[in-house]
């Protein structure tokens, strides 16, 4: 790659300025000023920036906002949004928001569940990599280059295209943005089988804070560490990763079997701890949980226990018969399907329509609420007794109030905690998370759900880890911590919520960190920071 060039462009200048219109700050328009001065191709550079003058500015900012809790009036907005089309824009961007003082939110597909690829308190700028959405493919040497503003399921798509029986253990959520996902561990169904999608990156490129493109070689061992689950917008800009494929049959099985609670729900689900994580690790369980109406028309307790099997439901069928026979299992639950087919399925979409892995914009955006746990001993019955009076309370008539239960184990116990940032491996049984949505109407006022699902999270302390209470990075959650939005924050103000996520890992975050951005450029409300000068 060329390096930039720096010489004036007038007409990229003259465009810009009056993009930015005469409200702006004097700093404003010298951050544009510097982006023209930056820009190797005044054509491209202009095609790509946003300012809130510009007519497109809110389609653009709107269209990956996946929590709509943060799109009410009061929701601080970006000076500008660049959409970049090569690295020279990217470099230009972070060139010039250090020298002008804006701090740079990234967006990859804008799932950061408390918004920050997308809002923050300070001037900032947002870095949207829709654009750089490549996957190739190498079905021979079972490996793929997937560029970061691509979606997990446009990488599903991609290999799926050219192999019935090669696959990547990435999320349920086909939506999802690589960047963000990869930063932060990512589990998926493959978990148990293959461990998390940040294990099978084996190389990378990265645009370090001085402008710097680094592959895995030229970057270090630390770093390249660091940015597998380490999170985003932290250590760098990472534009495309290098990812080990895995191998699947060709025929998987998939099954959904509902109880309530007069159906024995609170038994069947308390066993269901004892066994899930014990399971052959070709078997991926989890459960989800919410109110609903009963035929006779009262609220109960629902869980769907739901399961992908990589292999036919002959194999299935005696298994979970032998190992669960409280769930109940027939053959008419189950449907054999490809893997591929098996993420639609479960995200409740038609299986045979593959497409709709390419729509960004598939599922539908709530105004939610999320929060995380691991559990490491079972709870016992009267517990969950307990949280179906947490979930029959009023303020849990909102659009969904769900809490899901991912079974550990398999691969997840053979990987140290210290392989990768992220260290929720051995020990755990499962791996819970909480959420609560409300409708657009009441996103003005939505604390009464906030604050109910702060109080099922207090009840399920009795039960989830300690010391530190972890939590998953990637189900992102301010309540257990935060930066100072202005000013330097200290390595202990950053333990509170650092060790949550990444326990004794975090320290040699920090280490990384002070190394390769010691002025803390890269940063947001939960981004590692650096030791002290």
């Amino acid at each position: 790659m060329k390096s930039p060039h720096f010489s004036m462009f007038p007409f990229l200048l003259v465009v810009l300025l009056s993009l930015s219109g005469a409200t702006f700050a004097h700093s404003h328009e010298d951050f544009l000023h510097c982006l023209s001065l930056q820009s190797s191709n005044s054509a491209s550079i202009s095609k790509v920036i946003y300012t809130q003058n510009n007519s497109s500015y809110s389609s653009i900012l709107d269209a990956y906002i996946q929590n709509l809790r943060y799109t009410t009036p009061a929701t601080r907005k970006p000076f500008v949004i660049v959409t970049p089309l090569k690295t020279s824009h990217i470099q230009a961007t972070i060139y010039c928001s250090k020298k002008h003082g804006l701090q740079i939110r990234i967006r990859s597909g804008g799932h950061d569940y408390e918004g920050l690829s997308y809002v923050s308190e300070v001037p900032f700028v947002i870095l949207d990599l829709f654009n750089f959405r490549a996957v190739e493919v190498d079905t021979k040497n079972e490996v793929a280059w997937v560029e970061s503003g691509a979606t997990i399921g446009e990488l599903y798509y991609r290999i799926a295209e050219k192999s019935k029986t090669l696959a990547f253990p990435a999320g349920l959520c086909h939506t999802v943005g690589v960047g963000g996902h990869f930063s932060g561990g990512g589990y998926g169904l493959l978990m148990r089988k293959y461990g998390l999608a940040a294990d099978h990156v084996i190389d990378a490129h990265l645009i370090d804070v001085n402008g710097r493109i680094l592959d895995r070689k030229s970057m270090g061992e630390d770093l390249f560490w660091a940015i597998r689950g380490g999170g985003g917008n932290t250590f760098g800009i990472v534009l495309a990763w290098k990812v080990k494929l895995v191998t699947v049959p060709a025929v998987v099985t998939v099954f959904t079997v509902n109880r309530n609670l007069e159906q024995n729900l609170t038994r069947i689900l308390h066993s269901w701890q004892y066994i899930a994580h014990k399971l052959p690790d070709d078997i991926f369980s989890f459960v989800m949980i919410t109110k609903v109406n009963s035929t006779q028309g009262k609220e109960t307790i629902q869980a769907g226990f739901r399961a992908l099997f990589l292999g036919g439901v002959d194999k299935l069928i005696p298994l979970i018969q032998d190992r669960f026979p409280e769930l109940g299992l027939v053959k008419q639950d189950c449907i054999e399907m490809s893997w591929v087919e098996s993420i639609l399925y479960i995200e409740g979409f038609p299986r045979t329509n593959l497409d709709i892995l390419l729509n960004r914009t598939a599922l539908a955006r709530p105004n939610f609420k999320a929060k995380s746990d691991y559990v490491k001993e079972p709870i016992p019955e009267s517990g969950f007794e307990g949280l179906w009076h947490k979930f029959l309370e009023k303020e849990a008539n909102a659009n969904i109030s769900l809490m899901m239960m991912v079974a550990f184990g398999g691969k997840m116990d053979a990987i140290p905690e210290t392989e990768l940032p992220y260290p929720h491996r051995a020990g755990n049984l499962f791996q819970a998370s909480y959420t609560v949505e409300w409708s657009n109407e009441e996103n003005a006022a939505p604390q009464k759900y906030i604050s109910w699902i702060r109080r099922l999270y207090s009840y399920m302390a009795t039960y989830a880890s300690k010391s530190p209470r972890e939590a998953y990075f990637n189900y992102r959650d301010l309540d257990i911590g935060t930066n100072n939005i202005n000013g330097y924050t200290g390595y202990a103000q950053a333990s509170i919520w650092g060790r949550k996520y990444f326990k004794n890992n975090f320290d040699r975050l920090v280490h990384v960190k002070t190394k390769v951005d010691p002025e803390n450029f890269f940063k947001n409300e939960q981004s590692v920071p650096p030791l002290s000068p």
